[in-house]
């Protein structure tokens, strides 16, 4: 059994989505990322009309889910290492919205990030981060829980780390520590991933990183660059009985 992880700071960041299971989420509010693409893909979609996301741990789920649905009012997405799953739309933002999804509640598995986000549930207060919300979530964050640690999770991959995610940490805590001056009180993680935000560029960071080349292998350049859209969309995506939607 993992050690729990203990935290002393008002902002902190787990570097995989593993550690969240051994860090006390009570009282704490949690910002979850997987910059390539699942929370990506999630924020595009709330951003876009979708009416809900339900982000789920395996296909399995996925599937008894969207049987609760209308067919007509549900889109099924996914994938598990990379590989869309069969039957379901691809999970990449770009190509989630082609496949039409105004209007409807989408499911949604993915191999790192929904499993990232079902285990923040138990967090206060959980909510879906990328580059493309950050600004806005991060100003909400900080209005909305004046008190409380904020803790970024990076979902990372197959429990590694994941470049991408920590360079989207160091965005958020940049944001964070600018909106709390003073009372920011950094991490060591958090100075670090901060670090790398402030020397690194987008989209080449993202590019470069081991998923951003696997994916730019698959033809799927667009999509990471289009990750990179820093605050695009000022929305606030909470997760609410296991159902990501917009409350700002």
């Amino acid at each position: 059994m993992s050690a729990r992880i203990e935290l002393r700071h008002r902002v902190h960041v787990l570097g995989k989505k593993e550690e969240l299971a051994a860090t006390p989420l009570e009282g704490r509010i949690v910002i979850v990322l997987d910059i390539l693409f699942a929370t990506t893909t999630m924020v595009t979609a709330l951003a876009h009309g979708a009416t809900q996301v339900i982000p789920v741990e395996n296909e399995e789920a996925a599937r008894r889910e969207s049987r609760r649905h209308s067919a007509a009012d549900v889109v099924l997405a996914g994938e598990l290492y990379a590989e869309t799953l069969p039957g379901f739309a691809h999970p990449a933002p770009l190509s989630l919205l082609q496949h039409g999804i105004r209007g409807k509640t989408v499911v949604y598995s993915t191999t790192n990030g929904t499993v990232a986000m079902t285990l923040a549930a138990a967090a206060e207060h959980s909510y879906c981060g990328s580059l493309l919300n950050a600004r806005r979530l991060a100003e909400h964050v900080v209005a909305r829980h004046p008190q409380r640690a904020i803790l970024i999770a990076c979902s990372g991959s197959g429990d590694n780390f994941n470049l991408e995610d920590f360079y989207g940490a160091g965005y958020f805590v940049e944001r964070l520590a600018e909106l709390l001056g003073a009372q920011a009180d950094l991490s060591d993680a958090a100075i670090a991933a901060r670090s790398l935000y402030r020397h690194a560029r987008a989209p080449e960071v993202l590019l470069d990183c081991r998923v951003g080349r696997m994916m730019s292998a698959r033809g799927l350049t667009e999509e990471v660059e289009f990750a990179c859209r820093f605050d695009a969309f000022p929305i606030v995506p909470e997760l609410r009985g296991g159902r990501l939607a917009l409350i700002a």
